[in-house]
């Protein structure tokens, strides 16, 4: 009966701690889509394109989404016919996103 008693405390001690997390899970709001949509746009300017390559060269601000500082690298072009929407020396803003260890850049609009 001692051994009942004890499991049954060690039980209901496990379940309390749980209570607190899942309250706050819930509590938590979900940010809106449009709020995250312009929150993942990122200020750049093309250094260079290869279309054969899909590739893109950006000098960007800070990639606030992926935590990652403002930098000049080589993305790849989710879809070559995204190259065609920029020019070396424009300034765009982009969406990249990390696929499988690799950046990819998803969508470019000439900046505001």
């Amino acid at each position: 009966m001692k051994q009942a008693n004890q499991f049954l405390a060690a039980a209901l001690l496990s379940l309390a701690t749980l209570v607190p997390v899942t309250s706050m899970a819930q509590a938590t709001p979900e940010p809106s889509k449009s709020a995250a949509a312009a929150a993942s746009m990122t200020d750049g300017e093309v250094r260079k394109i290869d279309k054969d390559a899909g590739k893109i060269t950006i000098k960007h601000g800070d990639i606030k989404h992926l935590e990652m500082p403002g930098m000049t690298m080589v993305f790849a072009a989710k879809d070559k016919a995204l190259l065609d929407k920029a020019k070396v020396g424009d300034k765009i803003q982009f969406m990249v996103v990390s696929e499988n260890g690799k950046m990819v850049v998803t969508a470019i609009e000439p900046a505001k």
